[in-house]
């Protein structure tokens, strides 16, 4: 027998769904605005906390528009395509603040409206896609959501328009071809997943096969077939992938076609960009994103600057032009060899790009910075890293994360020592409940 609760949304979570409140505990609703009441069955309870789904809409929000795209309550990948863009951007603006106040324990701190898409549709530059079969025919699509189910796509409303015609005829020519797609269950099949990148400022497209085989028949001709009928692809790699795991991508691959890399920019400078590159999926607003760390830097032509948790140096290649020296350091050998490549690219000269773990670095030279920018992964920094930038006292640190808790929690480890000047939100993936933040701090 279904349990039909109805309720009124009060708040959101952290991962978008709406918060119910009831005398039996709180309800976690997707897809539920925050005001609307409606009927919710439980599909899982614990103590405490359990999640719904809506059975029907009681109440309306004003902000509830139709989806664009066909599955998105099915497919898990996006929280708010049944919303507006403005009641998205409130939303993770209140994120900010409230994790803010109720992990950093920071108060009274102002938090910037989020800096927005024009048009927040088809800006994803990468998109990892699985393919399966349904029946006798070659399906590819994303997993629905805690599932490795494929809900199959024709077009997805956020990915590079490029992506769904390449996509599309890899399925026709897998079937003509009689290349079947992995199968999970029974460890066999050849084609696990295709990964697609694209390039905004020269229009080059990558295509990443991800297979569980060295090779198989016809591939040469497979190929041939897929470029000649879509010659927008400059490139393709041909990834192996053996192993029972998440993780997409295998350590060997091949270029099967074209430099084996595409080419973007970024404030300028240019990236050759790899398939296991790290490089932000949103090419318009990582301009925002990363200019306005620069702008908060207040950088000088004399000063020199730390690039922390560099990665592919992306951020210490562009504030190289504005100052006497950066030292980007990034303990992942492949990200340091692809910074070191993308400095000779762009003759940028007065970096050192440092393969070590940051706060190692910091304890074993203690070497000092005028401006530290730092840019940690979602689980965010460490105790001993900030404790390595809090003895050498660099007058500014920049901040940009991508998981607002984190940042609240590492905020509040650096507030007696730095003071908090700017809270700047960047919508860098819109329709979804990320956000990322740069903030910065000026020493006390």
């Amino acid at each position: 027998m279904k349990n039909i609760i109805k309720g009124k949304c009060v708040d959101i979570s952290s991962e978008g769904k709406g918060v119910i409140k009831t005398v039996y505990g709180v309800i976690f609703v997707d897809a539920l605005l925050l005001g609307e009441e409606a009927e919710i069955e439980v599909t899982y309870a614990r103590k405490g906390v359990a999640y719904g789904k809506i059975v029907r809409l009681i109440t309306k929000s004003p902000d509830r528009i139709q989806p664009k795209c066909p599955v998105s309550t099915s497919c898990g990948g996006c929280t708010f395509q049944n919303a507006t863009y403005e009641y998205e951007l409130r939303y993770k603006k209140h994120k900010i603040e409230e994790d803010l106040k109720r992990i950093g324990h920071l108060e009274n701190i102002v938090v910037n409206d989020v800096i927005g898409m024009e048009n927040p549709e088809h800006y994803r530059n990468k998109i990892q896609v699985p393919f399966g079969k349904d029946h006798r025919h070659v399906i590819y699509g994303f997993y629905k959501a805690n599932t490795h189910k494929i809900i199959p796509i024709k077009e997805c409303n956020i990915e590079d328009k490029k992506a769904g015609p390449i996509l599309k005829e890899i399925a026709l020519l897998m079937e003509k071809y009689h290349i079947d797609p992995y199968n999970e269950d029974y460890r066999t099949g050849i084609i696990r997943h295709v990964l697609i990148r694209t390039s905004m400022s020269t229009d080059e497209v990558m295509v990443v096969f991800v297979s569980n085989v060295d090779t198989f028949p016809g591939r040469n001709n497979f190929i041939k077939e897929l470029v000649g009928s879509r010659p927008e692809i400059s490139t393709i790699v041909f990834n192996v992938n053996k192993r029972d795991t998440n993780v997409i991508l295998g350590e060997s691959e091949k270029v099967l076609y074209g430099k084996g890399y595409i080419t973007d920019e970024i404030l300028g400078l240019k990236f050759n960009i790899s398939s296991k590159s790290f490089f932000q999926v949103n090419p318009i607003q990582v301009q925002k994103l990363y200019g306005r760390a620069i702008e908060l830097a207040n950088l000088s032509k004399n000063d020199t600057v730390l690039d922390a948790y560099a990665g592919v140096c992306t951020i210490g290649l562009l504030v190289a032009p504005h100052v006497k020296h950066v030292t980007s350091v990034e303990v992942v050998k492949s990200a340091v060899i692809n910074g070191k490549n993308n400095a000779k690219l762009n003759n940028i000269t007065n970096i050192d790009i440092i393969e070590d773990d940051c706060t190692l670095y910091i304890n074993k030279k203690l070497p000092k910075f005028d401006v530290v920018i730092m840019d940690p992964p979602r689980k965010g920094s460490t105790p001993e890293f900030l404790d390595a930038l809090l003895k050498i006292k660099p007058r500014t640190i920049v901040y940009v994360s991508c998981e607002p808790s984190t940042l609240a929690r590492d905020l509040e480890y650096l507030k007696n020592d730095y003071n908090i000047t700017t809270i700047q939100p960047v919508d860098m993936f819109p329709r979804s409940f990320h956000v990322e933040t740069v903030a910065s701090l000026t020493r006390l």
